[in-house]
């Protein structure tokens, strides 16, 4: 059996935070999907990176800078799909119940998120890829569930779900459709310190009726799929990729 297989030949796509983890494999989804794919990142250049970036045009940008997130935006000449995937939670190991911590999760994860869509929407009213353009949020269970060590990240990522259903309303107008995608826990360089603490995984697994964590290349395909012609008539909506935690009891 083959898994789905996507036809994004001369799409233009940008991936935020697409050098490592979901966004490394979304943006190799899109790559060998056909699309000319472009990364983002916070180092100063590609090879910075110990994965190849080479498929990719890479931009620098620190989702807390707006002129950053300005020149990206200035730096494209044409976009059918925006991947807003860019996220950190404990930014520099500390804590989130930290004012100014839980301020810049909070920045990092939706502001962000928000300058970009904001900043590319005229180029992607501008699209005429089959189905409409599209801009695909990264959300988490953090959107619907407490998780206590990161209340900024997990305020982010639910105020990521409220902007996706308003999104997907404003610029319906626009020939956008806005989505998202809500993955479970993802085995990534994210969430590796946590992998090491039992106490945390056993009750996330216990209550996972798939019985394990994902893979990034098992959320990618969520991505494209909403991005795709074939969802074309799917906007505002979030898609959990979660082995079955947001409905188990």
């Amino acid at each position: 059996m083959t898994g789905a297989t996507f036809d994004f030949a001369a799409a233009h796509v940008l991936v935020t935070g697409g050098t490592s983890g979901i966004g490394y494999a979304i943006a190799r989804a899109f790559h060998d999907a056909g699309a000319t794919a472009t990364v983002t990142g916070t180092r100063s250049d590609a090879s910075d990176y110990d994965v190849d970036l080479s498929p990719f045009a890479y931009r620098r940008c620190r989702m807390t800078e707006t002129a950053e997130i300005e020149s990206v935006a200035a730096s494209m000449d044409a976009l059918d799909v925006l991947v807003n995937n860019a996220g950190q939670n404990l930014p520099g190991g500390r804590s989130e119940y930290e004012p100014e911590v839980f301020e810049e999760a909070v920045t990092v994860n939706l502001f962000g998120a928000f300058r970009m869509a904001s900043a590319l929407r005229g180029l992607l009213a501008a699209s005429t890829f089959d189905g409409g353009a599209s801009v695909v949020n990264l959300a988490s269970m953090s959107s619907f569930f407490g998780v206590e060590i990161v209340p900024g990240y997990g305020a982010a990522k639910a105020g990521i779900v409220q902007t996706t259903k308003t999104l997907a309303i404003a610029w319906a107008k626009h020939g956008i459709r806005v989505n998202a995608v809500a993955p479970g826990v993802v085995e990534t360089a994210m969430t590796a310190p946590m992998m090491k603490i039992e106490k945390l995984t056993a009750p996330l697994l216990a209550r996972t009726p798939l019985g394990r964590f994902a893979t990034p290349e098992e959320v990618a395909p969520a991505v494209l799929f909403l991005a795709s012609p074939q969802a074309r008539y799917i906007t505002g909506h979030t898609l959990a990729v979660d082995g079955g935690f947001s409905v188990a009891g």
